[in-house]
């Protein structure tokens, strides 16, 4: 399996991005997918995740910002961001959880490349 993370950028402080990540391979609609981040100095840690069957977990955070969203028929996520912070400054991965379901780093099997969200105050 492939993932393809797009649509990182500079955004002033206020300002909105969408992330958005493309599988590839042999993927499977039963995967969680999630999105996580790391800052400068930093551990990963997850920001938002959404089943095959769209249960959600975000972390606190993010949540009332960040919407996580995905098209099982494209095989693709997304990770709506209003109102950035300069806090919210890292590399986003997604990743897939072939399991079904998971909210910690372990749990995910493979990852995307990265891309950089640089939030300016």
């Amino acid at each position: 399996v492939q993932l393809q993370a797009s649509g990182g950028g500079l955004v002033q402080a206020g300002g909105s991005l969408r992330l958005s990540c493309a599988a590839s391979g042999r993927t499977s609609s039963g995967y969680c997918l999630g999105w996580f981040r790391q800052a400068p100095g930093k551990e990963r840690e997850v920001v938002a995740v959404i089943s095959w069957n769209g249960r959600i977990y975000g972390a606190d955070s993010v949540k009332g910002r960040f919407t996580i969203s995905r098209d099982n028929a494209k095989n693709t996520v997304h990770l709506q961001m209003i109102d950035l912070k300069p806090e919210d400054t890292a590399v986003y991965y997604c990743a897939a959880d072939t399991a079904g379901w998971g909210i910690e780093e372990v749990e995910y099997d493979y990852w995307g490349q990265g891309t950089q969200v640089t939030v300016s105050s």
